[in-house]
């Protein structure tokens, strides 16, 4: 069964790395997804939030950061200002998303998406021979 996440708010911590395991993972445009908040991250490097900034932009947080670093797989565009200004504009560009996807993995076996989901998280890291 192919599973689709979606960063819809603040993706951190620990729930942050549980939603990343699907097979594709989206993000809405206006979200931010991390394994720490900047500010914990300010917090345990220097000792104080005063380098929340300096963390915000090291943890590249934003969907177009994630997307280049290929840790997700797409960003869904949300209406100007942000979803909460028209839900129902955001809710169909969701649901066109979602589809979308499905209908793409619609075409694989059960073990050929084990397989692209093992090799998905292979390419991620980076290693030294």
């Amino acid at each position: 069964v192919p599973v689709i996440s979606v960063v819809i708010g603040e993706g951190a911590s620990g729930g942050a790395l549980g939603i990343g395991i699907g097979d594709k993972l989206l993000m809405m445009e206006n979200t931010w997804y991390s394994v720490i908040s900047p500010e914990s991250c300010s917090s345990i490097l220097w000792r104080n939030w005063n380098h929340k900034e300096d963390a915000a932009n090291a943890l590249k947080l934003t969907p177009q950061d994630a997307l280049n670093e290929k840790f997700i797989d797409g960003i869904i565009e949300e209406p100007l200002g942000g979803a909460h200004y028209e839900p129902e504009v955001a809710y169909e560009n969701l649901k066109q998303s979602i589809l979308q996807n499905i209908k793409a993995f619609s075409k694989f076996t059960g073990e050929e998406l084990e397989t692209q989901r093992q090799e998905k998280f292979i390419a991620m890291g980076k290693f030294k021979g």
